[in-house]
């Protein structure tokens, strides 16, 4: 109430008293600076991490806003994920690269400015990495000492206001209507907005960090604790106690905030498994915080990163009825089905088909599945194809740091080359990865830079690289323009059937008038199954379509070092046509509709490490 009765543009912090460690032999209460953790704009010029000390002016200022109303959620897009072609980026990489050609780079407008690309590229939903404001200085000190920061932003300070980093006048009441443009123009542009909120640790640490906010405002409800200290189930020194009733309150109204007054689509929560730990830190068997924000966004998308980083692994039973979750077992799976490992075909075929192993017991859908191949965290696709091992050097933590379980494969030579049939094979199988990726059911994510091969130079955890290393190169989409038009046209090809994006799971049952299975599946054999060849590197699968114009598919997945030729299924009343085969050259690798030919041979000849797919349109 007293900071609503503020003039607009007032830089304000709050002040508490805590009673002081007794059991350490202090008498005097502890009087702290907090920054208000609701407030909707934060101006970080004056922090400096490494010489707070309690009682020291806190550096961090909320700023006094105009408050939005309701009225913002209007121009929310309901879209249902069935459907949904996801694009995690980065705010500020995206466009900081001098490269980017907008007026400003690494801000919400510059992102604005490149929206006609994400509309040709044929996106329906862009996820942004972290844009609640962040402590930018969250780093250990050797990698400070090399002058690197906290870049992806997974340290919040406070939960309502966009990240002053982001924005025009960093240090200015404008962050919110900055914001809010930018979501307005994605909606014009028919694109949605998800956020990768982080509500399962904050940036004031363990026992040693900083009091921003909550240590002072909630010093014991806040936090998971024992008598050892703050429980550490994020690897960042603590974790909110979000299943605490009055917790669990406040984080379902920062939530609001950018649902109800700037107009979000929806959210993607980091290390959710968090999320269904009570009060002692054990896991519940029915926990509430999952549950209430469910029914507080009915038309809210919702997706669950279900793991935390103490082992806790929730993906295929994440609880509530209307959370998605990224699919890391499809992950893993796609992964090592495209280098080649054998024996792969049954595992590959569940994941195609959207995991109903998963989702189906619980009646979720496929969506529910949001499959992906590569995120921030990992490789970039690039680098997947190019790298086995990961080189973090530049992290300045000597290469420890970082996943070492990355199913990645180099195609014969670590890094950089000038063979240039190890280039054409590690181009192979890039498309080879976003094709399989786009032909699955469940809601394919890309990563920002891989329709153009954007490389880290083999750095798997680029958390801290606010450079070239994490930007977007845009001098890429016309180095690599043909690998980011056959991006753009096989986005186009799922969009243009439905049947990659059903709503239920497949049978393999006669499901039309034509009594034509909805999904058969074959091996190098029409209907002979390949998980019964032992050691199968080849998949094959044709697709009924399910909707009034739409074409049949038929799909080969050939991951083995051989050719197979192989016999193609009879359609009545169609005739098969060519769209995609990765084995041929651009722009020869896939066709649009208007340039495809009808393919009247009988069979066709798989080529080692390529997908094929053919489109059966009516006569």
């Amino acid at each position: 109430v007293a900071v609503g009765q503020l003039p607009v543009g007032t830089l304000f912090n709050w002040r508490v008293t805590l009673p002081g460690d007794t059991a350490a032999g202090a008498t005097r209460p502890v009087r702290h600076e907090v920054l208000d953790p609701f407030a909707r704009a934060v101006s970080h010029s004056r922090w400096c991490r490494r010489s707070w000390q309690p009682g020291n002016p806190l550096g961090y200022r909320g700023i006094v806003t105009r408050r939005r109303g309701a009225k913002a959620a209007q121009a929310a897009l309901v879209h249902p994920l069935e459907g949904a072609v996801i694009y995690e980026l980065h705010v500020g990489g995206f466009t900081r690269h001098p490269s980017s050609g907008v007026r400003h780079a690494g801000t919400f407008a510059g992102l604005v400015e490149k929206i006609p690309y994400l509309v040709e590229l044929g996106v329906t939903h862009v996820q942004l990495l972290p844009v609640a404001a962040f402590d930018e200085q969250d780093v250990p000190e050797q990698v400070a000492d090399l002058g690197l920061r906290n870049y992806w932003g997974y340290s919040p300070v406070a939960l309502t206001s966009p990240h002053p980093g982001y924005c025009i006048t960093p240090d200015d009441r404008g962050q919110v209507e900055e914001f809010h443009r930018m979501v307005q123009a994605m909606h014009e542009a028919g694109l949605g907005v998800l956020l990768d909120v982080v509500l399962n640790h904050t940036a004031e640490g363990g026992e040693e960090g900083p009091v921003l906010n909550f240590r002072g405002a909630l010093p014991d409800v806040f936090y998971h604790q024992d008598e050892a200290g703050y429980r550490d189930y994020t690897g960042c020194g603590n974790t909110i106690n979000c299943n605490h009733p009055v917790v669990s309150r406040l984080l379902v109204g920062a939530l609001d905030v950018w649902v109800r007054e700037l107009g979000v689509d929806g959210f993607r929560f980091d290390l959710a498994s968090v999320f269904v730990r009570g009060t002692d830190g054990a896991p519940m068997e029915d926990p509430p915080f999952p549950w209430m924000v469910e029914a507080a966004f009915p038309d809210t998308i919702l997706i669950a990163e279900a793991w935390d980083a103490a082992g806790l692994y929730h993906v295929g039973n994440f609880p509530g009825h209307a959370w998605g979750e990224w699919n890391g077992r499809y992950r893993d799976t796609l992964r090592r089905f495209l280098r080649g490992d054998a024996g792969m075909a049954a595992e590959m075929a569940t994941s195609l088909a959207g995991s109903s192993d998963l989702y189906a017991a619980s009646d979720r859908s496929p969506a529910s599945s949001i499959n992906y191949l590569t995120a921030h965290d990992g490789f970039t696709l690039a680098d997947l194809v190019s790298y086995r091992e990961k080189h973090n050097e530049a992290n300045g933590e000597d290469n420890r740091d970082g996943w070492d379980h990355n199913l990645s494969w180099n195609c014969g030579t670590e890094g950089d080359t000038l063979d240039e049939d190890i280039l054409a094979l590690r181009a192979r199988h890039a498309r080879n990865g976003l094709a399989v990726l786009l032909l699955s059911q469940g809601v394919p994510m890309l990563l920002a830079g891989d329709e153009v091969l954007r490389t880290q130079r083999g750095n798997n955890n680029a958390w801290c690289q606010d450079n070239d290393i994490s930007w977007f190169d845009w001098r890429l989409t016309t180095v690599n323009g043909d690998m980011l038009r056959f991006v753009r046209e096989m986005i186009a090809l799922r969009r243009r059937h439905p049947a990659l994006s059903q709503h239920r799971f497949l049978t393999g049952l006669p499901d039309d008038e034509r009594g034509m299975p909805d999904i058969a599946w074959h091996g190098t054999r029409l209907g002979h199954l390949p998980w019964e060849e032992p050691g199968a590197r080849f998949l094959a699968f044709t697709l009924a379509a399910c909707a009034p114009g739409e074409a049949d598919l038929h799909v080969l997945l050939n991951m083995s070092d051989q050719s197979e030729s192989v016999e193609l299924p009879l359609i009545d009343a169609r005739q098969w046509h060519l769209a995609v085969d990765t084995g041929r050259p651009s722009p020869l690798d896939i066709l649009p509709p208007g340039d495809q030919s009808p393919w009247t041979a009988p069979g066709y000849l798989s080529l080692p490490h390529s997908v094929v797919v053919l489109e059966g349109w009516s006569n």
